[in-house]
């Protein structure tokens, strides 16, 4: 079982418990009096905490300080950098570009944009979840304000070729944003060498606290913003900062960093495990592209997800029918049907994901209460 809970956690992706060093940074610095923005004594101190954890960031992230922009989460962060980029580059380049299988906070943006006058569109993806980069370059014909593509799917774990899509962004003369949320703590993420503008990520898919995340933008690139007030970041975001949040944000990246490869290499274990056992199971099947090993989806024919998630549950075990973010009554995976499943299949994926609290254990668990879950629920479908 994990370490963090009697139950068996496998929802990182939704998100994920807080780390030792992030709950001990948000401890040690939660009474710390003063504004970040006042010039008293006590504000200094705030503003030091936050500027450390600035610096921290920056250094994991491959990225400059200033380059660093604190939000509520990587939802705002993914507001920012697409409706922000088209608000500051219109009329000239009124084109907006997202791919099919982006989370909601870009998806969403993308058609309140369409409604206020951008010619937005969708750049399909294959049946693997693959970017389709010959549509991608006859979308670029069009001046483009903005391409969103992000880096690892949230559902399936499936990674973009983002070095390749943002040289042909770029070569087109818009700014390249990446939603890379779920790719923090499991791939390796440089800011600087990516060649990306802008790039969104988010404290509690790692292990910090909720309510933090950040946009890195280049330091020439100046989205619009799209909230008002005092500016307190850049003048690109605006609110009191949290400095107790950005230290707990920071100390959690730092020890998602250090673990990543040892992480990674379990990671990749259990994910084999899986889809080994999935596909022994009648109507097994693992959607999407290999990517992230942290998550995987999976989807079994002549039940419902949610009769297995359910199933799961009561064997105590924690798992999802896709993104948290969505979630209330299940509909069909927006992710999937763009991957050309029907509605049926697309209402059959379970996505289990994992973390740092994840053991051998918990994936032996898993793997014990599967098969019978998925047969019960196969036997109530019928």
């Amino acid at each position: 079982m994990s370490s963090a809970t009697a139950r068996v956690y496998l929802d990182h992706a939704a998100t994920s418990p807080l780390r030792p060093q992030a709950r001990a940074a948000l401890t040690e610095y939660a009474g710390l009096v003063g504004n970040a923005s006042s010039l008293h004594t006590s504000g200094r101190r705030a503003r030091q905490v936050l500027e450390e954890a600035r610096e921290s960031l920056a250094a994991d992230l491959g990225a400059a300080p200033a380059e660093v922009i604190f939000t509520s989460g990587g939802t705002e962060a993914d507001n920012l950098a697409v409706q922000g980029s088209w608000l500051a580059r219109r009329p000239g380049r009124n084109r907006v570009l997202a791919s099919a299988i982006e989370h909601p906070a870009v998806a969403e943006t993308v058609g309140a944009l369409r409604t206020a006058g951008a010619d937005a569109r969708e750049i399909p993806v294959d049946a693997a979840g693959l970017l389709d980069l010959t549509a991608l370059n006859d979308l670029l014909t069009e001046p483009t304000a903005v391409v969103s593509v992000m880096a690892v799917n949230n559902e399936t774990g499936t990674a973009q070729d983002l070095a390749e899509v943002t040289r042909r962004a770029q070569a087109a003369g818009a700014w390249m944003h990446a939603d890379a949320v779920q790719a923090l703590g499991h791939l390796p993420i440089d800011f600087a060498a990516s060649g990306l503008d802008l790039l969104s990520v988010s404290a509690h898919k790692v292990g910090g606290p909720i309510g933090i995340g950040a946009l890195l933008a280049r330091k020439d690139r100046s989205p619009r913003p799209i909230g008002h007030g005092g500016g307190q970041e850049r003048d690109l975001r605006s609110g009191t900062l949290a400095p107790a949040l950005a230290a707990a944000f920071a100390a959690a990246v730092r020890a998602a960093t250090t673990a990543r490869e040892a992480d990674r290499a379990a990671q990749t274990r259990w994910r084999s495990r899986i889809a080994a056992a999935v596909t022994e199971i009648p109507g097994g099947r693992v959607n999407g592209a290999p990517g992230s090993p942290a998550i995987v989806n999976v989807s079994f024919a002549d039940c419902r997800a949610d009769d297995v998630l359910l199933l799961l549950d009561r064997a105590g075990i924690d798992v999802s029918t896709g993104s948290a973010c969505t979630a209330g009554v299940h509909q069909p995976s927006p992710v999937l049907a763009a991957m050309g499943r029907t509605d049926e299949q697309a209402r059959q994926s379970l996505r289990i994901s994992m973390g740092w609290t994840t053991t051998d254990a918990d994936i032996t668990a898993l793997l014990a209460a599967l098969p019978e879950s998925v047969a019960r629920a196969q036997l109530a479908y019928s």
